[in-house]
């Protein structure tokens, strides 16, 4: 989907459209302490993205607005009504197609080699985004490849409402001159590293043999070199499990006030055994807390349960033990302020 929050609200929010939207959090005139979730195409071109500082959106929303441009809007994530849409768009796309992976609430995977050719395949995947259009009044970006990993850049390559097919002959010279960052799993850290050694494309780094990517990466280098000529093998995952269910705040003031922060423990610990009930999970066996110090020393502690447990009681009772020692000097002997607080519940059965 494209700039999925962002869309719906413009659609529902007749009064948004045709303005940058960014949808996060409250960024306080630059005090914020959030992030971005999502931007639109409008808030894009200012530089705001997702993952952000909220409060860096609002500044270059600022610098625009100082050349003329509109300021952008503002607005929370409303989570609840996005996976509501989000499901009937799923909906939608598993009655085209049997093999589906939901890799995301606005992003899916699948399988289309029953259609027996490229072109009937694009014929299916064109119908979607009709339809998506049509029900939902949105737009999607679609991809087709041979594997995964051409479909997903395809699908980035030609966005807002995209369609790109790139066959499996094509699939290398595709990705060649592109940034290696490109290729999903290259983060920051690999990116620095290749950077080091003059690789900024997908062509620059194929220089490199599969044993040399090994001893640089480990195991990831073999997947790394299979992935610069456009093979991969990733298999459509249809049942995704949750590992973990977790929350977590940010303060809108660092402090160490036990109120304060006992009360957003207890809140964090009721919205993480809503969401685990409603997961339809039948117990879970361990409780961790995060504890992020307000010089972004983050710390988490965790306790597995005697027994499997389902009740909220349990788990608000094993976050606030696991939290008590933040409280005094066993895990603050500095006595610093706290910046953010997470609850997570683990081994769901």
């Amino acid at each position: 989907m494209d700039a999925f929050f962002a869309s719906v609200e413009e659609r529902d929010n007749p009064r948004l459209a045709g303005r940058p939207l960014v949808v996060g959090s409250d960024p306080e005139e630059g005090r914020g302490r959030g992030v971005v979730s999502t931007a639109n195409y409008k808030a894009r071109e200012y530089g705001i993205r997702s993952a952000l500082p909220i409060s860096t959106a609002w500044r270059l929303s600022e610098a625009a607005h100082a050349k003329g441009l509109p300021l952008a809007t503002f607005l929370e994530v409303d989570m609840h009504r996005y996976a509501e849409v989000s499901r009937r768009i799923m909906a939608i796309v598993r009655a085209h197609a049997e093999h589906v992976e939901e890799a995301s609430v606005d992003e899916a995977y699948f399988d289309l080699s029953f259609a027996g050719s490229y072109e009937h395949a694009a014929e299916i995947a064109h119908a979607i985004k009709d339809e998506i259009r049509t029900r939902e009044a949105l737009t999607a970006s679609v991809g087709i490849g041979p594997n995964k990993l051409i479909a997903k850049i395809a699908s980035d390559k030609n966005k807002p409402d995209g369609f790109l097919v790139v066959q499996e002959d094509e699939a290398e010279d595709f990705i060649a001159p592109m940034p290696v960052r490109k290729i999903p799993g290259v983060g920051p850290k690999t990116e620095e590293e290749l950077k080091r050694l003059g690789v900024r494309t997908v062509a620059d780094a194929k220089r490199f043999s599969e044993p040399e990517l090994y001893t640089m990466f480990g195991k990831w280098g073999n997947e790394l070199y299979g992935k610069l000529r456009g093979r991969s093998d990733a298999e459509i995952v249809e049942e995704w499990e949750a590992k973990s269910i977790g929350e977590q705040e940010t303060f809108a003031h660092d402090t160490r006030d036990a109120n304060i922060i006992q009360e957003r423990l207890i809140a964090l610990a009721q919205g993480v055994h809503r969401h685990f009930t409603e997961s339809g999970f039948a117990s879970f066996g361990s409780v961790t807390i995060t504890v992020r110090f307000a010089d972004f020393t983050t710390k988490t502690r965790g306790a597995t349960l005697s027994a499997p447990a389902r009740d909220a009681a349990t788990l608000q009772f094993e976050a606030m033990r696991l939290f008590a020692p933040f409280f005094d000097k066993r895990e603050n002997p500095q006595r610093k302020d706290i910046r953010l607080i997470g609850v997570r519940v683990e081994k769901l059965a």
